[in-house]
């Protein structure tokens, strides 16, 4: 396993977290792409670390060589948070755990979910005031999270939403801590946003412990959500039952997952729509036409092929999940070069989903690029918001017949602007989240079907 020395790369060490305050990590990553190419080596405290940044290599990582590779360094440290879940598990653990999971997500029960998610849409935007202007990053937090939590777990978390949202914002912007070098001392120091971090996670396990508890005491066979499912795991084999410590980080994991990433996705969207005129009229024009008033449906998706676009082209320029780390396990060889084993291994969608050799016009909304002669010919990580290999989201269907079935549902009854003046600014934590929110005044439509759609839609 000969091959050159090393890849270019900068000099200069990188000391502590790529996700520090103050680090802007997107900029590093298309930094190295612009200036060191597709493979670059760097130091990142004290530990050798490579950047990848082209579809065959990630390709290689992801898939081809997927044995040869473990968790990163992140998601060492994520296990903090969410325990042995599904994203932080690794070799027969990780199977044994979608094994558990897979019947949740199978296409027929998903399509099940689809008259929650409309009905939670219409509910939340029923709340709204023409002309009144909301945080949209508030709003869709909400309105994911009392999604997944009656399709995943048959509960009622909406009256929590502010008590999850506070926790999850106290644990999320303070992970970059875990990530220090002696990051095991730095959080035994008496901290304020240690302190808020410690209680956020006692916090959100006390809520889920919470809902584990009253399952096992109102036991029901006929319950077919995700929660009632794992309670009562059991497989051929005695003993594969999951213990409520395991329980706890896989409900964990999935409602954070399962509403973090697709809330943020749905905000970056609504923001790409108000700066697009012409998109945004395009997506109500469809939606009036296809659905003519009535709510939207699961199998109705398939006929909403600009809703899909749009979509698609947000999560190609602000994809939540904005990066993908691994530890080799062994020496490896990518692009000629060895990657020593121990090493990190970083790739990008932030930086792959922006490539000009793969998109022309890289960083403007172009929805209409998605045709279907163009994802044909695209290479297959050259667009990768969900991973990929075995350990791609198992909640991928979930979130593409969400995300489409909330805009359409959205934009039935409502146009959304940007606030004038405010600031809008990425801030890359374990997702892409706007670092000041999204501050957006809807405007009630007048759509040609008039007041049939609020009508149709308020009486279901």
């Amino acid at each position: 396993m000969n091959g050159p020395a090393r890849p270019p790369g900068p000099k200069l060490p990188i000391v502590g977290a790529l996700i520090m305050p103050g680090r802007d990590p997107l900029a590093i990553f298309t930094r190295f792409a612009r200036d060191y190419g597709d493979i670059v080596q760097f130091n990142l405290s004290g530990e050798r670390a490579f950047f990848i940044n082209h579809p065959d290599y990630i390709r290689q990582v992801l898939v081809t060589d997927t044995a040869k590779y473990g968790k990163s360094r992140a998601l060492e440290r994520a296990r903090k948070l969410l325990g042995d879940g599904l994203l932080t598990s690794d070799g027969a653990v990780h199977q044994r755990q979608r094994r558990h999971l897979q019947p949740a997500f199978h296409r027929a029960q998903i399509a099940g979910y689809a008259d929650t998610m409309v009905e939670h849409a219409i509910r939340t935007t029923s709340r709204w005031a023409d002309g009144a202007t909301i945080d949209v990053s508030i709003e869709m937090m909400r309105l994911t999270l009392s999604i997944v939590g009656r399709t995943l777990f048959d509960v009622d978390v909406e009256s929590k939403a502010d008590r999850v949202g506070r926790a999850l914002t106290g644990v999320l912007e303070t992970f970059w801590l875990t990530l220090l070098p002696f990051s095991d001392l730095v959080e035994a120091l008496p901290l304020r946003a240690v302190r808020t971090a410690v209680a956020a996670r006692k916090d959100l396990d006390a809520l889920i412990y919470e809902m584990v508890a009253d399952r096992r005491r109102h036991p029901d066979a006929a319950r077919m959500d995700l929660l009632s499912m794992l309670v009562r795991s059991e497989s051929d084999q005695a003993g594969d039952g999951l213990s409520d410590g395991e329980i706890r980080d896989e409900a964990l994991t999935l409602l954070l997952a399962g509403h973090e990433t697709t809330a943020n996705a749905l905000m970056w969207t609504w923001y790409l729509l108000s700066q697009s005129p012409d998109v945004a009229a395009a997506v109500h024009d469809e939606v009036d036409r296809v659905l003519g008033g009535n709510r939207a449906t699961a199998d109705v998706t398939e006929t909403l092929p600009c809703v899909t676009r749009v979509v698609t082209e947000s999560l190609r320029l602000f994809p939540p999940a904005w990066s993908i780390g691994r530890r080799a396990k062994e020496p490896c060889v990518i692009g000629g070069y060895t990657i020593p084993a121990r090493s990190l291994v970083f790739m990008s969608q932030w930086t792959m989903h922006r490539d000009a050799r793969f998109y022309a016009e890289p960083g403007r909304f172009m929805p209409e690029r998605w045709t279907r002669e163009f994802r044909s010919s695209l290479p297959r990580y050259a667009y990768f918001p969900f991973g990929g290999g075995p350990r791609h989201c198992i909640g991928e269907s979930f979130a593409w017949m969400e995300l489409v079935l909330i805009v359409a549902t959205i934009a039935q009854r409502w146009e959304l602007e940007l606030a004038p003046g405010h600031p809008v600014a990425t801030q890359p934590l374990l997702t892409l989240r706007s670092r000041h929110g999204m501050r957006m005044t809807p405007r009630a439509r007048v759509s040609p079907i008039g007041d049939v759609v609020s009508e149709r839609l308020s009486s279901g």
